[in-house]
């Protein structure tokens, strides 16, 4: 499952996405008809995963598995998304990045306005 549909940017600390299918009837997230908020975790989790599969790929590394192991200062300012006209945009910023994991923090947006925030971290086992 990935959410992100685009990259709009990336550098060595930060990558830019947007997210299109939060409509979508069939969404793999989807509950009762609806696309609660509490998902976006996963929005911000998939784009430290992706910022760190582009990173690896710039290294000529393969990718490594990771394990969300804590979200930190999660703010939710919905309570669904599936109700959204227009992309979600999201942003992750690299915190700290060492051999065993990686911290990040993620803000996602809806027409300019803060939808969700936080910080996750990541291990590699």
């Amino acid at each position: 499952m990935c959410l992100w549909q685009r990259v709009v940017e990336a550098d060595e600390r930060r990558i830019a996405l947007q997210a299109f299918d939060h409509v979508d009837a069939a969404h793999p997230l989807r509950h009762r008809d609806r696309l609660h908020a509490v998902h976006l975790a996963e929005y911000g989790a998939q784009a430290m995963a992706v910022h760190g599969g582009l990173l690896g790929q710039a290294a000529g590394l393969a990718p490594r598995p990771g394990l969300l192991v804590a979200l930190r200062g999660v703010t939710l300012h919905r309570d669904r998304i599936d109700d959204l006209d227009g992309p979600l945009d999201g942003e992750a910023e690299l915190l700290v990045d060492s051999d065993t994991g990686a911290q990040y923090a993620f803000v996602i947006r809806h027409a300019g306005d803060v939808i969700a925030e936080g910080r996750a971290a990541v291990i590699h086992p």
